[in-house]
């Protein structure tokens, strides 16, 4: 298992909640990706085996596949680009790795929700709307939308998400990128949806993150459409009115509110029965998906 990495080589440009990101000349970035898990924006101690490779797999995938809507920041996923004075690196870097542009990332997360669930669920509980947009009264905990929402949201100074509704977007960064980015973001998730519930996965929700490379074209970054980064609910099992199996860290999140953590550092150790079980809903997700 891979929790850190220390490429001695290369100026380390961020380390983030899973991956590690170091900059390889003046216009690409080398990103690896750990074995490292977060929970409630707080990264746990326990690593997950195999979920560095397992991510970067997907990711991949979904990059590929979504190519024909927007770019993407991809340059290679191959050992033979990298510099030969990282070779020594090689038993880290297979298949965790992302050799990619360096952009200006938009710093908003682009969330678009299909079905009502975690912090939706609850602030629709509260308000009756979820990010400002109003919802029909009586709905279900995981109920599908009559039509998909985009909830943007920001890293506010604890560290942790927050939403907000889409005026504050538009005037942070513009109307005009604001709702290409809203419209690309719904776009990318009605595609992937219908893929995935081919494959018998619902993807509830999820968040895209995008940049700006040297032309100022949008294009997308990060990750995209992880088990960390979306809801992903085995369609055989859905039933909407509660919490529904998954193959993401929601069973991660779920063992963590059971024994009443307050979601500050530093995290608890998690079991080795939690860590395996884990691990084996990533492989499925990965296997389901890709096969």
């Amino acid at each position: 298992m891979i929790y850190e990495t220390n490429i001695k080589e290369l100026k380390l440009f961020k380390k983030g909640k899973v991956r590690d990101v170091y900059e390889l000349d003046d216009d690409k970035l080398l990103i690896v990706a750990t074995d490292r898990i977060s929970c409630f924006d707080v990264v746990l101690p326990t690593s997950i085996p195999e979920k560095g490779r397992i991510l970067t797999k997907i990711s991949l995938f979904w990059f590929d596949y979504l190519e024909d809507i927007v770019k993407n920041h991809i340059i290679s996923s191959k050992l033979e680009d990298l510099p030969s004075y990282l070779e020594k690196h090689k038993n880290i870097l297979e298949d965790r790795f992302m050799l990619a542009k360096k952009c200006k990332v938009i710093s908003f997360e682009c969330v678009v929700r299909g079905y009502l669930s975690g912090s939706a669920w609850r602030e629709y509980r509260r308000k009756g709307s979820v990010c400002g947009i109003d919802l029909p009264e009586g709905l279900k905990e995981s109920e599908k939308l009559k039509e998909s929402i985009f909830t943007p949201a920001i890293k506010s100074t604890t560290g942790h998400d927050e939403n907000v509704d889409f005026n504050y977007m538009e005037e942070k960064i513009g109307k005009d990128l604001a709702n290409k980015l809203k419209n690309l973001s719904i776009s990318l998730y009605k595609k992937a949806s219908l893929y995935a519930e081919s494959k018998g996965i619902i993807i509830a929700d999820t968040k895209f993150e995008f940049g700006l490379d040297e032309e100022s074209e949008v294009i997308l970054v990060d990750e995209v459409l992880t088990p960390d980064s979306s809801r992903f609910w085995p369609k055989d099992k859905y039933k909407a009115g509660g919490p529904q199996a998954s193959f993401d860290k929601q069973f991660v999140r779920d063992y963590l509110e059971e024994i009443g953590w307050d979601k500050t550092p530093p995290a608890p150790i998690l079991p080795q029965d939690i860590v395996k079980k884990t691990a084996e809903k990533y492989q499925e997700a990965l296997k389901v998906l890709t096969s």
